[in-house]
């Protein structure tokens, strides 16, 4: 939808929305259904980098995804316009009233605001919800803050979800998602290891600085037509010299070409840690047991 569908105004929402989990679907169902009942476009305005991001000392947290399955996904939901700001010095800046008055009103037209219970934003943090209250006033639009969702008394959050898999608790973290885990790419030639090995696998470059799923997983692959179960290692491949982490994936029963094909990987069970073996024969064996197991666990989640 093109910007000058904004002279009407609009419907907005800001943050990372890492994740779209369930917390970010009660915002988003908000910002959409507010959006279609005035005849205006539904905004969600992010940034990049995210701010978790840019102040991030080392390692940033890893992201839950990347732009393009956020961009993706925020389309399938219907949300007209996915507007991604430069997140830089000058941001960090910025006072809250000139972020609203420039940005939010100048720049979006907006008349109605939607934001979560605990969104805070612009110079030291220091634009809440009262404050877009007070300017909503001045400057003619509404502002609506949503509650929190919580799950078995836990608050869905990014952080949580984060927690979750980094522990393997990966039905957890479907739980605060709404949906499993997954991670999409496009699948790329690689050094035919697998292969070699018994176990061709479809590579996918994650494109992430930090993973937030790591070792050897029963998943469900989207993309190929029917939902695909195989069983997945994302690592460095310690027993053939490490390098950067890799999605690897091999799919039970198949053996088609799927080079440059675009794949959904959905993590459904975590089934141990990468390690190093002694060789390739102690890596066989260990993945004959991992296929075994990752069978057992997608028959378990389908009955």
């Amino acid at each position: 939808m093109p910007f000058a569908s904004l002279a009407k105004g609009s419907v907005i929402t800001i943050g990372a929305y890492d994740g779209l989990h369930l917390g970010h679907q009660a915002l988003l169902s908000r910002v959409i259904e507010e959006a279609r009942e005035r005849g205006v476009p539904a905004v969600v305005m992010s940034f990049e980098p995210t701010p978790r991001e840019f102040f991030s000392v080392g390692e940033p947290p890893a992201r839950l995804m990347r732009f393009r399955e956020k961009f993706t996904a925020l389309r399938d939901l219907g949300i007209d316009i996915f507007l991604c700001l430069r997140f830089s010095g000058r941001m960090q800046n910025i006072s809250a009233a000139d972020f609203v008055r420039q940005i939010v009103v100048h720049g979006l037209n907006a008349r109605h605001v939607v934001i979560g219970d605990d969104f805070r934003f612009a110079r030291k943090r220091e634009g809440d919800v009262n404050l877009l209250r007070r300017v909503g006033r001045a400057l003619d639009f509404s502002v609506e803050d949503v509650e929190s969702v919580v799950v078995d008394g836990t608050r869905v959050s990014s952080t949580a979800i984060r927690d979750a898999l980094a522990v393997g608790d990966d039905a957890r973290a479907a739980a605060l998602l709404g949906r499993p885990y997954s991670m999409s790419g496009r699948v790329v030639p690689g050094q035919m290891l697998g292969r070699k090995l018994g176990y061709p696998t479809a590579n996918v470059d994650l494109r992430r600085r930090q993973s937030a799923v790591m070792g050897i997983y029963a998943v469900r692959v989207r993309g190929l037509g029917e939902v695909r179960d195989g069983v997945a290692s994302v690592g460095v491949r310690p027993t053939f010299g490490g390098g950067r982490p890799l999605l690897e994936v091999h799919l039970f029963d198949f053996d088609d070409d799927i080079y440059g094909r675009y794949i959904d990987v959905e993590f459904i069970e975590r089934l141990r840690t990468e390690q190093k073996f002694d060789g390739p024969e102690a890596l066989i064996a260990q993945m004959n047991i991992d296929a075994d197991n990752a069978r057992s666990a997608l028959r378990r989640v389908a009955a």
